[in-house]
């Protein structure tokens, strides 16, 4: 086990994630960041792997993408890759996936991943990780899923953007239970034990809830 899990204990509910359940994992694909972003996506890797989980992702070779990849597959897991045409021509793709899928585009590729996913972990990253957790996030909002959606904030990452949701919230753009939609996780440990204890037979949110304040 990785440092810092074993003080947890943890409890799986009846509705829990199974064991190799595919966790997609949205994150950049930048090599020029900090360290300590990859130092982090490299042990969410580790972690996913240990504890049984697989992995759905972007494809890539490149930044936190490939460092939390190439950790999980060194940790046992199985490793699925999805990723457009036009970005494999670039040649940034990844030899190391047990499953590989090109598709015709962006929204295709989102689809797929959404496809074989059974819940979503966001580590950094910049407008294409964005943009792809929210719409996960708003297809749990309207009950097309009831995935459990995990950023993971490190170095404060996500503060800005959780600012800019508490205030969607705050000025009733959308109803305050819209926060149990997605979980603030200060680390790759806190993501995983949300991960494992996340009841998939519980709805989060209702009709209810999307059409009052």
């Amino acid at each position: 086990m990785a440092a810092g899990l074993a003080a947890h204990t943890i409890i799986k509910s009846e509705g829990a994630l199974k064991t190799n359940s595919n966790i997609c994992v949205f994150a950049s694909s930048c090599n020029f960041l900090a360290d300590e972003y990859y130092q982090e996506a490299s042990k969410l890797g580790t972690l996913l792997g240990q504890n049984g989980f697989n992995m759905v992702y972007g494809g890539s070779k490149l930044g936190l993408m490939w460092a939390c990849a190439g950790a999980l597959k060194n940790s046992g897991g199985k490793l699925y890759g999805v990723m457009p045409e036009k970005l494999n021509d670039f040649g940034v793709s990844s030899n190391i996936c047990d499953e590989f899928y090109l598709t015709s585009g962006m929204r295709e590729r989102k689809a797929k991943m959404d496809e074989l996913s059974d819940g979503v972990i966001a580590l950094p990253g910049g407008f294409g990780t964005l943009e792809e957790v929210s719409e996960i996030i708003v297809q749990k909002q309207l009950g097309y899923n009831n995935k459990p959606i995990v950023f993971i904030n490190t170095n404060g990452y996500y503060n800005k953007l959780f600012e800019f949701m508490n205030e969607i919230i705050n000025q009733k753009f959308a109803n305050k239970h819209s926060k149990n939609l997605y979980y603030n996780a200060k680390n790759s440990e806190d993501a995983l034990k949300y991960l494992i204890e996340y009841d998939v037979s519980v709805r989060n949110f209702s009709k209810e809830d999307l059409y009052t304040r």
